[in-house]
């Protein structure tokens, strides 16, 4: 299976360095961060500019350690936290079919970065040519867990309550 997992590497990692630099740069035909961080504020993740960096890099970057086959839970970790924080915010309420915009497709990338956290990146990666290749049902649920936490932190960051700001000046004269 050297060949499979180097495909599936190449095909969702590439994908996903693409949607990532969609959202940091407006690459092939994206928003760029600007118009990126106007519609994350419109879902309620706020400060858009901020979830949008967050989100942009962690799918460019674990979309490109993905192809590369390097630090794959961490990767995996990243790409599942976007793809949960999808889910949460925009695809739930429609129910899992892609065809009425619900969750299916954000599964499916789900299940084949988790798939391959388990089974490495394969002989034809950097880690496998550094000898650092992590694999297995641990770095499958490290990554699943990491991810999770990721896409906690993003809901949390965006339902904690504004600031407090310090109350007017009383006017004794009045």
């Amino acid at each position: 299976m050297k060949i499979g997992r180097l495909l599936l590497r190449f095909l969702v990692g590439g994908f996903f360095v693409g949607h990532g630099t969609q959202k940091l740069f407006g690459w092939f035909g994206g928003y760029g961060l600007d118009g990126t961080a106007q519609g994350f504020e419109a879902l309620g993740l706020k400060p858009g500019k901020a979830h949008a960096t967050l989100a942009g890099v962690a799918e460019a970057g674990g979309g490109a350690a993905l192809v590369l086959g390097a630090e794959t839970p961490l990767a995996a970790a990243a790409i599942t936290a976007t793809m949960l924080t999808a889910i949460k915010t925009v695809h739930a309420k429609n129910g899992p079919w892609a065809t009425n915009g619900g969750y299916e497709y954000n599964a499916v990338l789900i299940g084949v970065v988790l798939a391959l956290a388990e089974l490495g990146p394969g002989p034809i990666s950097i880690d496998s040519l550094r000898g650092r290749e992590r694999s297995g049902t641990g770095w499958l649920l490290a990554a699943a867990g990491a991810g999770a936490i990721g896409a906690l932190g993003a809901h949390f960051a965006t339902s904690a309550p504004p600031a407090a700001t310090p109350d007017e000046p009383v006017d004794a004269d009045a």
